[in-house]
């Protein structure tokens, strides 16, 4: 039998199962509470919109051009339209400035084959979200621990990234809402990013896939909207804001976005005609018909929905959670992040609520880039309703209690 491993390239030894995408098969199990999978809840997807948009698109002269190649750059008319939406967040642009990828894992992956040389570092933070670990580990870097809350030195940095073999090359974090933790960056450390950024000499990769999912408190400009600020022209800018469709309109489409500076956009359309040409066109046109007729109203629908499971996970959360169990309080976003008392793994944790409770959560350390935060897990209240909510939150409180007892 042929040994397929001597075969492989290094860097295939760093790509992984996502532990995500593996808890999604308990999606399909009806006696699971499954609190795991982050993703939007297909009921309040726009249905009849999409419908709508596929029969027009497919409609006469239309057809010719959704069935067709396309330009590698992306559906204009989108790409016009997603400028028009930047300038209202603070991120004047124009559509030379935007760039379709096919979801925005395909964008990650791109920056982290643009970016990274083996050995070379990226700053993350601790924990990250785990799709980005996957996408850069592909391309052999190591990982540094992105503080933005400490004091240290640009200097530190640089040493680190000397010692593992490379420079460091950019820093990657979710500013709004992130995945897992829900936190968001507020604005005192989106300035203190940046002036590490300078200091460092690197681009920063803004992934903003939450940005539009507040539920309150007062929203942040954009990274890339108080580099501009200070900048003033997209151009000269070195922040790359990474949007996408699926926590918004609908995720099986496969339609993302990177804004950034002319320079770089024009090597990712270089990236995307030799990897897979352009992205979806029927898909993009689809979603720019949905998306121009009514996004605000989706938007403010999922808002409604999702900001109400929030409440009710972190109220079930109040009231049955033991002592020692901490989490945090989002803004917005789909995710809670839980911290156990030291000494429990999540791992382990989860094994047994599966079997005794029938309840699944993500364990936290696969979000780490260093393995630690074992005592940490991820929940996620987007596809639950209240009543879900409540009794999932009360069978993991009662293992938690047990297993505190046990300890």
């Amino acid at each position: 039998m042929f040994k397929w491993e001597q075969a492989f390239a290094t860097r295939a030894s760093r790509m992984k199962a996502s532990e995500i995408r593996e808890l999604l098969k308990l999606l399909e199990r009806p006696d699971i509470i499954s609190f795991a999978g982050g993703i939007p809840d297909p009921a309040l997807f726009p249905r009849e919109a999409f419908a709508a948009a596929y029969a027009d698109v497919l409609a006469g002269e239309n057809a010719a051009a959704g069935l067709q190649y396309s330009v590698s750059e992306g559906y204009k008319p989108l790409r016009d339209w997603l400028a028009g939406e930047m300038g209202k967040i603070g991120i004047p642009c124009t559509a030379d400035n935007v760039f379709i990828v096919s979801g925005s894992q395909q964008g990650l992956d791109y920056l982290g084959k643009l970016f990274l040389s083996p050995k070379d570092t990226a700053l993350v933070t601790w924990p990250t979200y785990l799709g980005a670990l996957q996408a850069f580990n592909a391309y052999e870097p190591t990982y540094d621990r992105l503080n933005l809350s400490g004091n240290r030195t640009p200097e530190a940095y640089r040493a680190t990234a000397t010692e593992a073999g490379g420079r460091v090359k950019f820093a990657y974090l979710s500013a709004d809402f992130a995945n897992p933790t829900g936190e968001t960056v507020d604005r005192a450390g989106r300035e203190k990013l940046l002036s590490l950024a300078v200091e460092l000499d690197i681009p920063v990769i803004e992934d903003a896939a939450y940005q539009s999912l507040r539920y309150d408190g007062e929203a942040v400009p954009p990274i890339l909207a108080l580099e501009i600020a200070e900048k003033g022209d997209i151009d000269a800018t070195r922040t790359i804001y990474c949007g996408s469709f699926s926590k918004t309109l609908a995720p099986g489409l496969r339609v993302g976005y990177i804004v950034a500076a002319a320079p770089v956009i024009r090597k990712l359309v270089l990236m995307k005609q030799a990897a897979d040409l352009h992205s979806s066109t029927i898909n993009q046109m689809a979603i720019a018909h949905v998306a121009e007729r009514g996004f605000d109203a989706q938007v403010a629908k999922i808002k409604a929905a999702y900001s109400a499971r929030r409440d009710a996970m972190l109220a079930a959360l109040q009231r049955y959670m033991p002592e020692g169990v901490s989490w945090t309080k989002p803004e917005g976003g789909m995710f809670i992040w839980v911290t156990l008392p030291a000494g429990m793994d999540g791992t382990t944790l989860l094994a047994r609520s599966i079997e005794t409770e029938k309840v699944a959560f993500v364990p936290g350390q696969a979000f780490h880039a260093d393995g630690s935060g074992a005592n940490t897990l991820r929940l996620s209240f987007s596809c639950a309703d209240a009543a879900t909510i409540e009794e999932g939150i009360s069978r993991l409180g009662r293992l938690l209690s047990a297993e505190r007892l046990a300890a």
